[in-house]
């Protein structure tokens, strides 16, 4: 771009007149001088290479700042809050973990019939002044274990300071005689207690005849006296197998029941249920129910 400088003439001492030229470009003392209007300074700063746009210079450490982007500042107080909840919650449960306002002053139970409450109170004593968060289901069936009568236990917490257990017993299905007395035992042969009055027991009496009774036999009479509802159970007077598929069960009225094998025992016990409530025929009385076949039973 052409420049708008423009020449001025100053006249030194000597001179003619103050507008007047020289007459040689010799010794003469006038000077010739040049000035930059702002349009010049303007061009020659928008032909700075460091500074293209012309935009003034602020000097060095002039830093400038940008505002945090939203998603940013959202995400970053997200996880603020985040964390605050979780050390309020972690402060929370620590308190209800230990708290001695939780600990363990009242057991209750349910379910019991063999065994008396107070039994499993008992046994649960060194849970006393433990607070209820601290308490496994688990813990409470370990202590529970010692009691045979125990099948099952589910347990509740009940704030502030109850414990409710709710035990499942075992169901006496028989009597073994042993010696004078008779032990009742479930499907499992477990042990549960014993009597010296087997007439005070609504149950049948295993016979194992003249010694005891085989294991293999043992369970497949068992498992024949599980299966049964408790009505017809309560009119049997015992039972007995020659072998684990001759299983024959004796009602107090002096009828046999001819079972056989343990297999769809479910079935027979309908089956003999059934049978037993048909109404008896004086002139035709029944002697024998057969429901080893329990889709063809046979009474005779």
């Amino acid at each position: 771009m052409p420049s708008t400088r423009r020449p001025t003439y100053r006249g030194g001492s000597g001179t003619g007149g103050s507008g007047s030229r020289p007459p040689s470009a010799g010794t003469g003392t006038d000077v010739i001088s040049a000035s930059k209007t702002a349009t010049d300074t303007a061009v020659g700063r928008s032909r700075d290479p460091q500074n293209p746009q012309g935009t003034p210079d602020n000097g060095p450490g002039k830093v400038l700042s940008f505002p945090e982007p939203k998603g940013k500042r959202r995400r970053r107080i997200l996880l603020s809050t985040i964390g605050i909840v979780a050390v309020l919650m972690a402060g929370i449960v620590a308190a209800a973990v230990y708290s001695p306002v939780l600990a363990l002053r009242t057991v209750t139970v349910e379910g019991t019939k063999m065994l008396h409450p107070d039994q499993v109170q008992a046994a649960l004593a060194p849970l006393q002044g433990k607070p209820l968060p601290q308490i496994s289901e688990e813990e409470v069936t370990a202590l529970l274990k010692p009691l045979v009568q125990v099948k099952d236990v589910t347990a509740k917490a009940l704030p502030p300071a109850t414990l409710q257990v709710h035990v499942t017993e075992r169901i006496p299905v028989a009597l073994v005689k042993q010696g004078k007395t008779f032990q009742l035992v479930d499907v499992d042969g477990v042990q549960l207690s014993t009597t010296a009055d087997a007439a005070s027991v609504s149950l049948p009496v295993i016979d194992g005849g003249s010694g005891t009774l085989p294991k293999d036999l043992f369970q497949a009479i068992t498992a024949v006296l599980g299966a049964l509802p408790a009505d017809v159970l309560a009119r049997l007077s015992n039972a007995s197998a020659a072998s684990a598929d001759a299983v024959e069960l004796k009602l107090v009225d002096g009828q046999t029941i001819v079972w056989g094998n343990a297999g769809e025992k479910e079935l027979k016990a309908r089956v003999l249920s059934a049978l037993l409530k048909v109404p008896a025929d004086p002139k035709n009385p029944v002697k024998v129910y057969d429901v080893s076949v329990p889709r063809h039973p046979v009474t005779r």
